[in-house]
């Protein structure tokens, strides 16, 4: 189970923290920071070319054709043309390519680079084996954990400033770190325990407006954003990262996440079929609106990153999941047909056995005065055998004993999932209302009488545990595609 937490350390909020038992979890040293997905790798979106004045420059040409043919990054090449060359600033420049480049130096474990190449690497008739593109399995529900991104203005070695969005999600700021303050005593600084703490920019109020930013109309701070996944294939257990700076990508790749999203029940995580059909990765050359430096709109032509879902979208809409579908469904029908007060025992079991309460005696109905008397006695039952009368009376006591204490115990864990449900969206901004509708729409209305359906609530409530804005903007969100 999971439960209901608070922490202030270094200035992080409430969370949902795992516990055994749907006991509080004792917050630790290190407090809970936002949740985040461990990256093992970079795949880059392109290359890096030498500029037109590196390229005068033999030594220049020399690093750089020994450092592509070696497999080292771009960042390495160009630190080695700065040190040969110290006059020579930014000697590398980015370009638009329809493949990507997978790089050893780029992943921690070098052969991980390796493994991505060999499956999905292709020889498009040059000779050269390159990555074009390759699946992928995204391993959260919410679009902004696979795909974050931010306006940032980069230093040579950190972040300087950087935006966030305020717990509604409705007011841009624009952050930066604190100055370290001194300690006096002999010492520089103080020892900041936990990272350097993070304030508002002075400027602007610290709000982040574009149109009045100096950094970014000298262009100095830029949209950064990047994928997040894992490749069927790569035996690794942190995922991967794919950097873009691409307005257009992103948008249309958080486009393709809310559809598929919305047909699947709010899911983008794992495969996306019985067919394990995942998600590709590919380029596409499209043309792209630019203003140039007069303000006068033109239109180039890029390759793009490209979100494919091969999958047949009806099957996607059937929303059949195994046996959670088929005990929310048992439960939708027990409902209908009996009243919400025997639903309960038509639940599956953990092992997704169903069990329907036996149907209720119908009421003796008093004799027909046409019908003789005779049937009434012919419909009579035999006489028990002497001695078995208390025997069977004893044996139903126990047997009903024994069902009615099964039915509690099931009943009771049943009103302590969905309680606690009820009280995590509570935390995070939802009544139970708007909750109640929410769940119904997803699952179905025998979702609380289901155990798979309790399952599946708690697993979509789950990833937002540090992020309460997010979840009540989802659910908002859904209500009102489905309205």
């Amino acid at each position: 189970m999971v439960a209901v937490a608070q922490s202030n350390t270094n200035g992080q909020g409430f969370g949902l923290v795992p516990a055994q038992g749907g006991a509080v979890a004792i917050p630790t040293l290190l407090g809970r920071a936002a949740q985040r997905i461990p990256v093992g790798g970079r795949i880059r979106a392109g290359i890096k070319v030498l500029t037109k004045r590196a390229a005068e420059s033999a030594r220049a040409r020399e690093i750089y054709d020994a450092g592509v043919a070696a497999g080292k990054g771009f960042e390495g090449i160009e630190r080695e043309i700065a040190m040969a060359l110290p006059d020579m600033k930014n000697p590398l420049t980015p370009k638009n390519v329809p493949y990507f480049t997978v790089r050893g130096e780029d992943f921690p474990n070098p052969e991980l680079a390796r493994q991505i190449m060999d499956l999905y690497g292709e020889d498009r008739g040059d000779g050269v084996v390159r990555l074009y593109r390759f699946p992928v399995v995204f391993p959260a529900d919410a679009w902004q954990n696979v795909m974050p991104h931010e306006l940032v203005t980069w230093t040579s070695s950190e972040r300087r400033f950087w935006s966030e969005y305020s717990e509604d999600g409705q007011t841009r700021y624009c952050k930066t770190y604190e100055q370290v303050p001194a300690a006096g005593e002999g010492r520089r600084v103080v020892r900041i325990f936990g990272g350097r703490k993070t304030t508002l920019r002075a400027e602007n109020n610290g709000l982040c407006d574009p149109e009045k930013c100096a950094e970014y109309q000298g262009k100095k701070c830029n949209l950064s954003g990047r994928f997040i996944f894992f490749i069927p294939g790569v035996r690794s257990i942190s995922a991967f990262e794919l950097p873009t700076n691409s307005f257009y990508a992103m948008q249309a790749a958080i486009e393709k996440f809310q559809t598929i999203g919305f047909m699947r029940g709010g899911r983008i995580s794992g495969f996306l079929d019985g067919q394990r059909t995942p998600f590709y990765i590919s380029k596409r050359l499209v043309e792209v609106s630019r203003i140039d430096e007069e303000g006068k709109p033109s239109r180039v032509a890029q390759w793009l990153i490209e979100l494919e879902a091969p999958v047949d979208p009806t099957a996607l809409l059937r929303n059949d999941d195994g046996l959670d579908a088929l005990d929310v469904r048992a439960a939708e029908a027990v409902t209908v047909l009996q009243g919400p007060a025997q639903a309960t025992s038509a639940a599956a079991d953990e092992d997704g056995v169903i069990e329907m309460p036996s149907a209720a005696p119908a009421p003796a109905s008093a004799p027909s005065k046409e019908r003789p008397a005779a049937s009434s006695e012919r419909a009579a039952p035999r006489p028990a055998a002497p001695g078995s009368a208390p025997r069977q009376a004893e044996a139903t006591r126990r047997e009903s004993a024994s069902q009615g204490a099964a039915q509690s115990a099931a009943g009771s864990v049943e009103d302590r999932e969905v309680a606690w449900l009820f009280d995590a969206a509570a935390a995070m901004g939802v009544d139970e209302a708007t909750y109640e509708r929410y769940a119904a729409k997803r699952w179905g209305q025998g979702w609380k009488k289901a155990a798979g359906g309790r399952k599946r609530a708690l697993e979509d409530i789950t990833p937002f545990q540090d992020d309460a804005a997010g979840f009540a903007e989802k659910v908002k969100g859904e209500l009102e595609v489905w309205a």
